[in-house]
C-alpha cells in the first residue's frame, strides 16, 4: 500500500466521523427528541413530553396500583371484599401447608421450596395486612420465623428440623387465624 492511499483512507475515515452528526438530522441549537421522565426534551410529542402518561386524555387504569381509579383494583381496603380475598389467601395457605409433610417424608426437597416460595409470599402480604394489634403481630412473628425456619431445614436437606419446622408453622398459622 502507497502513503498516497493511506493517506485517502485516513481521510475518508475522518470525513465520516465529522458528518455523522449531520446524518443523524442534528441542528445545532435544537433541543433534544426525547423526555428525561417527562421534565426535559420535545414537550409536544405524545407521551414524550408528559411525566409518567399524564397526556393521555382518557384516566389511566392498572388493577395493581394502588393509585388506581378504576373498578376493580386489588388493593381497596375499604372494600368487604378485600377482606374476604386475605382471608382466602390464608386457608389456601393452610391448605398448601398440609402438603409439605409428605414431601419431607419422600425428601423431595425442591417441592418443599416451591410450596414455600410459590404462594407464601402471598401469605405474609395478607398475615401483615391482619396483623394490627401486638397480640396478632407476635404470632404473625411466630409464623414467619417457622416457616423461615422450614426454608432453612429442606434448604439444608435436615429433614428431622423439616419436621419439626413444618408442625410448628402450621399450628403458628392456627393460632394467627384464630385471631383474625
Amino acid at each position: 500500500m502507497s502513503e498516497t492511499s493511506r493517506r485517502e483512507v485516513f481521510g475518508a475515515i475522518g470525513a465520516a466521523i465529522i458528518a455523522a452528526p449531520t446524518a443523524a438530522s442534528a441542528v445545532a441549537g435544537d433541543s433534544p427528541k426525547f423526555s428525561v421522565f417527562g421534565i426535559v426534551g420535545e414537550k409536544t410529542s405524545m407521551s414524550e413530553g408528559a411525566a409518567y402518561g399524564s397526556d393521555q386524555k382518557s384516566t389511566l387504569y392498572s388493577p395493581y396500583s394502588v393509585y388506581g381509579t378504576g373498578e376493580g383494583k386489588l388493593y381497596d381496603a375499604s372494600n368487604p371484599e378485600f377482606d374476604a380475598r386475605q382471608k382466602a389467601v390464608i386457608a389456601e395457605s393452610k391448605v398448601r401447608l398440609t402438603k409439605i409433610p409428605a414431601y419431607i417424608e419422600k425428601k423431595q426437597w425442591f417441592n418443599v421450596r416451591d410450596e414455600l416460595t410459590r404462594y407464601m409470599y402471598g401469605t405474609r402480604e395478607s398475615v401483615r395486612y391482619f396483623a394490627k394489634t401486638s397480640e396478632t403481630k407476635k404470632a404473625a412473628q411466630t409464623f414467619f420465623v417457622a416457616i423461615e425456619k422450614l426454608s432453612g431445614s429442606a434448604t439444608l436437606k435436615k429433614q428431622d428440623e423439616a419436621r419439626a419446622a413444618i408442625e410448628e408453622s402450621i399450628a403458628a398459622l392456627d393460632a394467627f387465624s384464630a385471631l383474625i
